[in-house]
């Protein structure tokens, strides 16, 4: 696919004519707002406190952790960075592991007593790094279990718990036992594991937990667990018991913490690279209807459905769940639709849409669900793309409603004050956008700590770069 880049677009007028072109429904201002009148600087309420601005920081983990979960210097500066970002909801700061064997990598986060000390000091630099006031920001810890993709003693070797056998995905990633499969006492002994982790995040102040469901982690994948037989599996209310009495078992322990959930509001079938290396659906002939998704249409599974969706949403409401961070499949199976990018990761595929249609897709669905749902707090994904016209495209939607809080992901890495920027001075810096080059996700892939090795001056002077180099351009050494 011929892929207009967007930094050849140079006016926002150009940048509409070329989303006129693509035929989706996409909306940017004329100019950045600068100051109180801009949509990013207005304020929310959640929870009984006053949230400062309407951007937010994803959850962004880095492979960069000790061998036992703890913090290290990267990982010290990257938190930093979060607080340096102005952004008054941080949601999650990246995702902390709730036991050992439930890490993504080996040097994931673990959010146990004995590195409880080294989670208060992420969240204190983040708080001292802050510009202005603090009383206005919130800060989350995610809480997880990577299920599927777990990873916890080798970079290389997965060591996988899931919640029901996948017809597509076990062959991926090497599922040929139904020993794997999470037993029901199992499950249950897990959300002790949730209650413990979130009792550790109060005690060292955080404003709330985001109990992770999104991504094809565990969480995520039960809520697709329909084949699963028993009380986790089949109705939408077993699939979701797990989150109930997770919620159940943090407000016995700690009443005061806040819950949010940030979840992957629909799926589509997994991709793989076709002939000519462009992304394409994996055979689903022999699995109709497709009941091993999310938000997924089972009788077309390249297309999403809300009906469920909704659905959850209303539990989270009836459970006094009221921020919901919004995103969309998995950057396992079909990237294209997580995190949409001009360039795909090493291990991923050229991508089948222009991302912008992608952007768009997950921006309409937080439209759908906030006309739904007017008195949740929504938070939005899929902004990064936009590069120069993230402000503008993200003022339009916050200025009619559509969105509540803007988030944003891998910008932050290579351009923390991107948001910042545009409210104080009307402009951003071109050279420390993000240009989705995807050295973030490639490197991670292939062991090395995730950051931005192109813009990140900190990144490029590491080792790992010029090995990050030599993964991507083989033919060049």
């Amino acid at each position: 696919m011929n892929i207009t880049r967007i930094p050849s677009l140079r006016t926002a007028e150009q940048f509409r004519q070329h989303i006129a072109k693509l035929g989706i429904d996409l909306q940017v201002e004329d100019s950045i707002i600068t100051g109180d009148a801009s949509p990013l600087a207005g304020k929310l309420q959640w929870n009984g406190r006053i949230i400062g601005n309407r951007w937010c920081v994803h959850p962004m983990e880095g492979w960069d952790g000790t061998t036992t979960g703890g913090v290290t210097e990267s990982m010290l500066r990257r938190w930093q960075r979060f607080g340096e970002s102005g952004a008054k909801i941080i949601f999650g700061g990246e995702a902390m592991a709730v036991r050992p064997d439930g890490r993504a990598n080996p040097n994931q986060l673990i959010i146990i007593e004995q590195n409880k000390k080294d989670i208060a000091k992420l969240r204190e630099a983040l708080i001292h790094s802050h510009p202005g006031k603090t009383d206005d920001l919130v800060i989350g810890f995610q809480l997880t279990h990577s299920g599927r993709f777990c990873k916890p003693n080798d970079k290389k070797r997965f060591e996988s718990r899931v919640a029901y056998r996948h017809p597509i995905l076990d062959k991926k990633f090497g599922i040929t036992s139904d020993a794997q499969v999470f037993t029901d006492d199992e499950l249950k002994r897990l959300i002790e594991d949730y209650g413990r982790a979130a009792k550790i995040a109060a005690d060292v102040g955080a404003d709330f937990v985001d109990v992770k469901h999104c991504h094809g982690y565990l969480l995520h994948e039960l809520l697709s667990a329909h084949t699963r037989p028993g009380p986790f599996g089949g109705s939408l209310e077993n699939r979701t018991r797990m989150l109930r009495e997770i919620v159940a078992l943090i407000r016995s322990i700690a009443p005061k913490l806040g819950i949010a959930v940030r979840v992957s509001i629909f799926d589509i079938v997994p991709y793989k690279p076709g002939p000519d290396s462009t992304g394409v659906p994996e055979d689903f002939s022999h699995c109709l209807p497709y009941r091993y998704g999310f938000g997924v249409n089972q009788q077309n599974p390249v297309e999403y459905d809300l009906t469920e969706p909704v659905a959850f949403l209303k539990i989270l409401e009836s459970l006094g769940i009221t921020m919901v961070n919004i995103s969309a499949g998995s950057p396992y199976y079909n990237p294209h639709i997580q995190r949409p990018a001009a360039y795909p990761p090493s291990d991923g595929y050229q991508p089948p849409e222009d991302p912008l249609v992608g952007c768009a897709r997950q921006i309409n669905v937080v439209k759908e669900l906030k006309a739904r749902f007017p008195k949740m707090l929504l938070i939005g994904t899929a902004y990064t793309y936009f590069q120069e016209y993230l402000p503008q495209v993200a003022q339009y939607y916050l200025r009619h409603n559509h969105v509540d809080s803007i988030g944003l992901g891998r910008v932050v890495l290579s351009y923390p004050r991107i948001c910042a920027d545009a409210v104080e001075r009307g402009t951003t810096e071109r050279k420390l956008i993000c240009r989705t080059f995807s050295d973030c996700t490639t490197a991670p892939r292939n062991g090395l700590p995730s950051g931005c090795y192109p813009l990140d001056e900190y990144y490029k002077k590491m080792p790992e770069a010029e090995t990050l180099k030599a993964i991507k351009n083989p033919k060049t050494t």
